[in-house]
């Protein structure tokens, strides 16, 4: 991967946002994990095999708690290179009988975390130009599903604001990737994980090695949408 990044992701305490802080680290980083729930990034931490991590509790669906917690975390890190907005939420039922606060929650953390956290490193980033911001979308954000209804519409926000703010930076040299992969074998969709040879359902380390693979910089490229589906 070349030099040793500062990788923020949010959402880290579990699923893919947990696989992606252990691959990361694996190759050398310094990964910031991020989330609401203290002991999750905690023990996604202790899977390491250094000691080279921090730690920030956030939610992102505050703006002042995003502005206040990257502050520091430039403070403690000198710099952000990498951004990947994880964090996200789901309510899966159909449209009339989705609650007013779970469509809050889906477009407080899915669309407007995404947006608050992008917005604290974009000017870092067009000053140094350079970095990379990774948005992970999935499939929700590119087609209507049955009992997604108000999921796909902030995922659908997501893709809108990603596909502009790449526009924005197009003469800057910063990468900005918008990912969309189908269900995971996560706790995302229940307490238990799924027989994946039963459900379709993919393994989120495949998942993270894709992502990994595909946003690495490289001279003279950028891949601006990775699309993962369920075979």
């Amino acid at each position: 991967m070349g030099n040793k990044k500062n990788i923020i992701i949010t959402g880290a305490g579990s699923g893919l946002g947990a696989s992606l802080a252990i691959k990361y680290s694996q190759l050398g980083n310094h990964v910031i994990l991020v989330g609401r729930t203290k002991e999750k990034l905690e023990r996604v931490a202790q899977s390491f095999n250094n000691i080279n991590y921090s730690i920030y509790m956030l939610d992102v669906s505050s703006a002042s708690e995003v502005t206040e917690v990257f502050d520091k975390i430039v403070k403690d890190n000198q710099s952000i290179d990498m951004l990947i907005n994880n964090a996200g939420v789901g309510y899966f039922d159909l449209a009339e009988n989705i609650t007013s606060e779970q469509v809050n929650q889906m477009f407080d953390i899915n669309l407007k975390g995404t947006i608050y956290c992008t917005q604290q490193v974009l000017g870092p980033m067009k000053e140094r130009n350079r970095g990379s911001i990774i948005n992970i979308v999935s499939t929700a954000g590119v087609e209507g599903k049955v009992n997604e209804s108000v999921y796909c519409a902030s995922k659908f926000g997501v893709k809108g604001f990603t596909e502009s703010i790449i526009k924005e930076m197009a003469d800057n040299d910063i990468h900005i990737h918008g990912i969309y992969m189908g269900g995971m074998n996560t706790h995302f969709w229940g307490d238990e994980l799924q027989d994946e040879s039963e459900t379709g359902l993919m393994n989120p380390d495949d998942i993270a090695d894709i992502i990994i693979a595909n946003t690495e910089i490289r001279k003279n490229i950028n891949v601006p949408e990775v699309i993962i589906k369920n075979y």
